[in-house]
């Protein structure tokens, strides 16, 4: 086994998920295509650098972006969120944090001169900005730092927008029958989610929650008096933990594919870190 290349209990987790054609020409072994896959994430080359040992390199980027494209990862990685969950090893304390990514050049190249192709969304998740083009990774993660949910937007967009929709996001399925989990016991976040709507939105799912309160936020309320209600409750030793999340964020990162965004679409960005989560997981249970 090489370096970067899945161990037989990773490759054992994630090939039921891998589909298999029933007619045609023999393939070319999946879990060499896939490892192709890992090696391209982790070191960040062009697909047309693959090393031989992988086979084709034409093979392994269309096979995997037909995976991105079908979701085969992002089914992958709810299915051992579910075993874990199952065995009672996920800790549902949970955080949220974003993280910039700067996009390549080769991200950038989506058409913009020739006309957008038809199949393509507007922006792909690239924000401009004087940095230039930039992509955000929202993610929430468990008490563990382990990613539950994540959500790709534009670099510029603000964390408190997209908060919602990424709790919205945590659905671990049942191993048995049942609904998916989808409520964390407790959320931990910085300032840019400190909003009144975001607050209300975790009382009304009965989710308790460890914000810090802005400053402009304390002086509206004081200005208020009596009007202003109460502080809401905060604990700082709640709030020490939320390093876990960066310390995700810092796992994720070791893959250059993802420290760094070559790929021009969002559906093959968002299959790259559903994959690299993936390997989070497997490598902690």
């Amino acid at each position: 086994m090489q370096r970067h290349e899945l161990t037989d209990q990773e490759w054992g987790s994630l090939a039921p998920f891998i589909p298999s054609a029933a007619t045609g020409r023999p393939r070319v072994d999946d879990r060499r295509v896939i490892n192709g896959m890992l090696y391209k994430i982790r070191t960040g080359v062009p697909w047309r650098d693959l090393p031989h040992r992988y086979g084709s390199w034409q093979t392994v980027y269309t096979r995997f972006r037909r995976y991105a494209l079908s979701g085969v990862f992002t089914q992958a990685l709810q299915q051992i969120q579910a075993q874990a969950d199952a065995a009672g090893a996920i800790d549902w304390l949970v955080q949220i944090d974003s993280t910039i990514v700067r996009a390549h050049q080769h991200a950038a190249a989506t058409g913009r001169k020739g006309g957008r192709p038809p199949d393509e969304p507007d922006d792909q998740a690239l924000g401009r900005s004087r940095g230039g083009l930039t992509t955000k990774i929202h993610l929430a993660c468990d008490g563990r730092g382990r990613p539950l949910a994540l959500l790709i937007t534009p670099g510029q967009r603000h964390d408190g927008v997209c908060a919602q929709p990424l709790l919205n996001g945590i659905r671990v399925p049942r191993l048995g029958p049942g609904r998916p989990r989808c409520r964390p016991d407790h959320v931990i976040a910085d300032k840019a989610y400190s909003s009144r709507g975001f607050r209300a939105y975790l009382r009304r799912r009965g989710i308790g929650h460890t914000i810090p309160e802005k400053s402009d936020q304390q002086r509206h309320r004081h200005n208020r008096g009596r009007q202003g209600g109460r502080p809401p409750a905060f604990d700082r030793g709640t709030c020490s933990r939320r390093n876990t999340v960066e310390r995700c964020f810092n796992r994720l990162k070791h893959f250059r594919g993802i420290a760094t965004r070559y790929d021009k679409t969002t559906a093959s960005y968002e299959a790259v870190v559903s994959l690299a989560s993936f390997l989070l997981w497997a490598r902690s249970l």
